[in-house]
């Protein structure tokens, strides 16, 4: 069997599975912990939004071009995405399954590079990060793939 690895995340953790049959229960092998992903967003930023005038002299509240917590998030999965880079130049998969929250898959994609999306076998768009190792294999298919 091809080596196989197992992504599971959300925006705050990425869990890395293995599988040594197609059939075969899942074996932790790493843990990617992202806590600023838990912060508010008023944690993040180091001070209040200024302030601004109009022409008309009327104040506004600035604000910032960037969601502090989108930017965080999107850290984190571009972390995760060198991570399996590095990995994978490392010879420790061939091939990639990914199971994620919807929105950071998308991130996920967006930063993956082309030889990590060439080795994605399998996509889930689910939330199960948190879930023990035997339920996300429950979401996975009966045999994993084996190109």
């Amino acid at each position: 069997m091809k080596s196989t690895w197992i992504l599971v995340a959300d925006s705050t953790r990425a869990r890395i599975f293995t599988a040594e049959t197609p059939s075969s229960p899942l074996e932790e092998v790493e843990v990617l912990a992202h806590t600023k992903g838990r912060l508010y967003d008023r944690e993040i930023t180091s001070d209040l939004p200024g302030r601004i005038k109009s022409k008309d002299g009327i104040g506004h509240t600035y604000e910032q071009p960037t969601d502090p917590k989108k930017h965080e998030i999107d850290n984190f999965a571009h972390y995760v995405c060198k991570c399996l880079e590095e990995a994978h130049n490392a010879n420790k998969f061939e091939q990639l399954l990914i199971v994620a929250e919807p929105s950071f898959l998308g991130m996920i994609r967006m930063h993956l590079p082309e030889q990590i999306k060439k080795r994605v076998c399998f996509e889930l768009d689910k939330n199960i990060a948190t879930h023990s190792a035997d339920d996300i294999r429950k979401h996975l298919p009966t045999y994993l793939p084996n190109d």
